[in-house]
């Protein structure tokens, strides 16, 4: 996979999305260096760049939940990438044990803190 990215553009990194090939649910979002990038490529697995341990990270080395890249595109701006991936494993993609990162609800306009979950906020 080429990938062109503009990884000067943000220091060096790029976001990097993640999300569910089959249900399309955003799981989690994590950052990529080139190396990072060049493993994934290689691999087929998604591996990050940590910013608070300075190091490479394949997701799912401790947990067995490995995220498999189904498929990978890039912005206009060619300064992120989102993936669509399958989830390997017990299906649990975030550190604290539910299967999206994005669980909690923020109200937006209100000023008032959102109550309950990010999908019981979208019944």
């Amino acid at each position: 996979m080429k990938s062109g990215f503009d990884f000067a553009k943000l220091g060096g990194l790029i976001p990097a999305i993640v999300q569910d090939a089959v249900g399309g649910e955003v799981l989690m979002v994590g950052f990529m260096n080139r190396e990072a990038w060049d493993r994934t490529a290689a691999e087929g697995y998604v591996t990050f760049y940590s910013r608070t341990r300075n190091r490479l990270w394949t997701k799912g080395e401790t947990s067995g939940n490995r995220l498999r890249v189904i498929s990978a595109a890039t912005d206009c701006d060619r300064d992120s990438v989102l993936f669509r991936v399958a989830v390997e494993g017990d299906g649990l993609v975030c550190h604290r044990g539910t299967r999206s990162c994005f669980t909690e609800g923020l109200a937006i306009g209100t000023g008032e803190p959102a109550v309950g979950s990010a999908k019981e906020s979208a019944r």
